[in-house]
Formats: structure tokens, C-alpha cells, sequence
């Protein structure tokens, strides 16, 4: 393993009970990178996501992280290896304020920001703390789902779909907050519909197609790159 590889995907494999979803997922993501997994819905990016945590059914192939070989090892273990996901539906308790919703996960490392920080990078949730989770409008629930994870500690942040269906401003607010966190040193899968959300974020883009990587476009090859995101995602 390089000294800069975070996680390494390699002919991974992924099943819901008799679905075969992921057939054969191959990709790296050294630390520090944002990379995104982009494709078109059933494409098996959010599978993907899943699988590095060990929440699908069963897998095959390899999924090293950080060195460490993961993909036998149940899902509150590789979290404790230090990855939070964002799932698409977000998982915000109801019943539970702003800030009790950022403070119920366990730590998982140490070097998880505090609330002062959380509240400094999200100034909407500070206004809000004390609202319910069910008051909060999407976009703070959206802010609320992502800060909740950097408080435990994970370094690496899977993230899916965390721009859909949100109004531009608070899109381009989340684009900055993901710009602020790879300046922190975090490493980023983002799952995304929104290739213009994307585009500017990743360092290096994974187009899948049928659970396989088919392609991947550098920061750098986008403009030379175009006819291919035509081709499989219609952008």
C-alpha cells in the first residue's frame, strides 16, 4: 500500500439477498482526496457505500482500509476504524434537538471536531440548537447529518447524495464545507446525481455502471473527458 492510499476497493462484490449488486468495484482513494462515484440511480454507488461499511448482505473481494483489510469485519467495527457516512435518507432523530442529534454518535478517534468547531463551520445549526429534529428544514438537516458525523472522530466520510433536492444556496454552502473539510485533511466518497455539484469537489470522478467502475476522469481531463459523461450520464 502507498503511503498516501487511504482505501482500496478491489473486485468487490455485493449481494441483497439474491441481488447481485456490485460486480466486481474497483478503486482507490489516497488520503486527503475527494473522489465521486457518479452513475445513474441503480447504477450500485450507494451499494458501494454500504459495502465499504459492511450494511449490505454478502460481500466478496477486498476492501483494505487504511491497511487494514475490513471486508469481514462487522459495521461498528470498520466504524470504529474511523468512517462516517451520510445516507441519503439522513437519519435525523425526530424527538431529539439540533444538538442532541449532534451529540448521540460515540466517538470513534480521537481529532473528531467539537461542538465550538461543528458550530463555527455550520452557523445555521448554532441558531437552531435547540429546535427539533422534525423543525429543521432540509437543507439543516442536511448540514445537521454531515456534522453529526465529523464529531466522532472518522476521517473518512461517505457521503451520498447530499445535494439532492436542496435549493443553490444552500448546495454551493455545502460545496464550501466539503472544500473546508479536504483542506482539514478529510478523505471524501461522494455519491452524487449532481455532476455540477461534484465536478469542482473531486479530485478524480469513478463513472459505474451495473456495479463496475467503467471509467474515471481526472480534475484535469473534464473538458477533454465531456463525450464520456455524455455518454453515461447525459451531462
Amino acid at each position: 500500500m502507498s503511503a498516501t492510499e487511504f482505501l482500496r476497493v478491489s473486485d468487490l462484490h455485493a449481494f441483497y439477498g439474491e441481488s447481485h449488486v456490485l460486480h466486481g468495484m474497483d478503486f482507490t482513494v489516497r488520503r486527503g482526496e475527494c473522489i465521486s462515484l457518479l452513475g445513474r440511480n441503480g447504477a450500485g454507488r450507494t451499494t458501494t457505500l454500504r459495502a465499504i461499511l459492511g450494511l449490505t448482505g454478502r460481500r466478496t473481494g477486498s476492501i483494505m482500509l487504511n491497511g487494514r483489510e475490513v471486508i469481514n469485519m462487522p459495521p461498528h467495527r470498520i466504524a470504529q476504524l474511523g468512517v462516517g457516512y451520510c445516507p441519503e435518507e439522513r437519519g435525523i432523530y425526530a424527538s431529539l434537538s439540533c444538538e442532541e442529534n449532534l451529540l448521540l454518535p460515540p466517538q470513534v478517534g480521537s481529532g473528531g471536531l467539537g461542538l465550538d468547531e461543528i458550530y463555527e463551520m455550520f452557523p445555521n445549526l448554532e441558531e437552531r440548537r435547540n429546535s427539533q429534529g422534525t423543525r429543521l428544514s432540509g437543507g439543516e438537516q442536511q448540514m445537521l447529518a454531515m456534522a453529526r458525523i465529523l464529531r466522532t472522530g472518522a476521517r473518512l466520510l461517505l457521503l451520498d447524495e447530499v445535494s439532492e433536492g436542496l435549493a443553490p444556496v444552500i448546495v454551493q454552502k455545502l460545496g464550501e464545507i466539503v472544500r473546508k473539510l479536504k483542506q482539514r485533511d478529510y478523505t471524501i466518497i461522494l455519491v452524487e446525481q449532481n455532476f455540477r455539484f461534484a465536478a469542482p469537489l473531486a479530485d478524480r470522478m469513478f463513472i459505474v455502471e451495473h456495479g463496475q467502475v467503467v471509467e474515471q476522469i481526472a480534475q484535469n481531463e473534464i473538458k477533454e473527458k465531456q463525450h464520456l459523461l455524455q455518454e453515461y450520464l447525459g451531462v
